[in-house]
């Protein structure tokens, strides 16, 4: 046989060439359910726990009326919560969602006022939301651009638009409104509230966003350190201004829901919210020191605060121990998170100790 007959043939026993060697896949490509669900995963045995006990507990937990009225009162927690979480990822805060939902329920409700000959309804969402963009706009810009603390900020537009708020209405409740308005968290499609298919859709929005966009990673960025990402060329000042004026749009549009959903705008409607909002971003795996959490994770703390609530509700629970527990959960969720920076802060000084010696 020949040098080129013999390179030709194949090998006795070796391994075939036509057939594909099955390639164990690498540690890194393998997802996880955290990685699947974002930064979420934390805070989803604490809702399935829940959910859990009030369907042994109770007999009317699981109907349809009780689940409906569910996803009503949560769609708004959701959507202030993701309002909060646009800031919170930047390492800031925003204590003025609740009042700027307030003022913007109070807005919408006033101009469709049916006894006054208002605006149709449309325009009077539009000028709602448009307030309460503006209201983001001034927390953005003075926080990016005159550099004031953000706690400082989102408090005193708080109290302005709380102000705002009593002082349109007098302190009185701006009611009746038309059918037109009500309708538009009052009706349902394919048996579902328009409130759950709006805290759907924005949820999956602003979950695209921020993992699939530029600008989200320009979010986690800012919030990981905002020099270094000044550095590398990141807009720092636009995104936080965008960052809080989304969070003052997103609050606005939940207050007009709030008002529509009770049919009449409340002088008082959304105060404490603000705390339900970082209430849920924290029990859904948010880290107030930004960079950290997610669209859904802040959907499955409201769901969390929500069920809570309900749960209280249907067992004549005292609302005084569900603010007891909402509490525990923040703290438990925080040290939690503080625990799991101190091990990996420690476990990098080990490593370094390691790579020391070695040399």
């Amino acid at each position: 046989m020949t040098d080129l007959a013999r390179a030709s043939a194949p090998a006795t026993g070796g391994p075939r060439k036509d057939k594909k060697v099955r390639e164990e896949p690498d540690a890194a490509q393998i997802l996880r359910l955290g990685q699947i669900l974002g930064r979420s995963s934390g805070g989803l045995p604490v809702l399935l726990l829940l959910a859990f006990t009030l369907t042994l507990t109770t007999d009317s937990f699981l109907t349809g009326t009780n689940l409906d009225n569910l996803g009503r009162q949560v769609s708004i927690y959701a959507i202030l919560a993701i309002a909060q979480l646009l800031v919170i990822l930047t390492a800031g805060i925003d204590l003025s969602v609740g009042s700027v939902a307030g003022l913007a329920g109070v807005i919408a409700a006033k101009t469709v006022f049916e006894t006054s000959g208002g605006l149709p309804v449309l325009l009077s969402v539009l000028l709602a939301l448009l307030v309460g963009a503006a209201a983001g706009l001034v927390n953005g810009l003075l926080v990016a651009v005159l550099k004031m603390p953000p706690f400082i900020v989102t408090l005193g537009m708080m109290g302005i638009a709380r102000g705002a708020t009593l002082l349109l209405t007098g302190g009185r409740t701006v009611q009746p409104l038309p059918e037109g308005f009500s309708a538009l968290a009052g009706g349902t499609l394919l048996g579902i509230s328009n409130l759950t298919w709006l805290m759907l859709l924005i949820t999956a929005l602003f979950a695209l966003l921020l993992r699939r966009t530029v600008w989200g990673e320009y979010v986690y960025a800012v919030g990981s350190s905002s020099e270094s990402a000044r550095l590398t060329g990141v807009p720092v000042r636009h995104v936080l201004i965008s960052a809080y004026t989304l969070s003052g749009l997103l609050a606005a549009a939940a207050g007009v829901l709030l008002a529509s959903r009770l049919g009449n705008g409340v002088p008082t409607a959304g105060n404490g919210y603000e705390l339900q909002a970082i209430a849920a971003c924290v029990i859904g795996g948010a880290s107030l020191f930004g960079a950290k959490g997610s669209a859904l994770g802040a959907l499955v703390g409201a769901l969390v605060v929500g069920l809570l609530n309900n749960g209280g509700t249907l067992l004549g629970i005292d609302p005084f121990w569900l603010q007891i527990m909402i509490g525990a959960l923040i703290l438990a969720a925080v040290a939690a998170e503080h625990m799991k920076n101190l091990r990996r802060g420690g476990t990098g000084r080990r490593l370094k100790a390691a790579e020391g010696t070695a040399q």
